[in-house]
């Protein structure tokens, strides 16, 4: 646990909250400025900054989790779809730094904006870009 991590607190219990599911690793709670109706996040007990940190198994139960946290809502608010979003660094959106992965239900005319343009084509080489992610060894 990071002393001075809100997320850390909320997590073990030192800061009240709006706890949906809580287990021994992570605690589900509703996010105080949701984006849609049941707005989650799942928040591991353990400090870590981002993705980079956890550890392997704590990664697997992690994404079990949210799995079974994304029908639990589902079927509880009946939503219309749902976005699974996990941010790492501050570039990328992350504005706490405790790894955490936000559970937002959607529904039909929400006027949440997540979505992603695209763009036509890169004005980079794929070819390229492939061959430097293949050649990083991950084990």
């Amino acid at each position: 646990m990071s002393e001075n991590c809100i997320f850390c607190k909320i997590a073990n219990g030192e800061v009240p909250s709006k706890t949906i599911y809580e287990d021994e690793d992570f605690r589900v709670i509703l996010d105080i400025e949701p984006a849609s109706k049941g707005h989650a996040l799942i928040l591991p007990k353990k400090h870590y900054t981002n993705i980079y940190e956890l550890e392997e198994e704590t990664a697997s139960k992690v994404f079990v989790l949210t799995k079974k946290m994304a029908e639990k809502i589902t079927k509880a608010l009946k939503c219309d779809g749902f976005n699974i979003l996990q941010n790492n660094g501050e570039v990328a959106g992350q504005s706490v730094f405790h790894f955490h992965i936000h559970l937002i239900p959607r529904y039909k005319d929400d006027e949440v904006g997540l979505n992603m343009e695209s763009k036509e084509s890169p004005n980079y080489d794929l070819e390229e870009v492939k061959e430097a992610i293949k050649n990083i060894s991950i084990c």
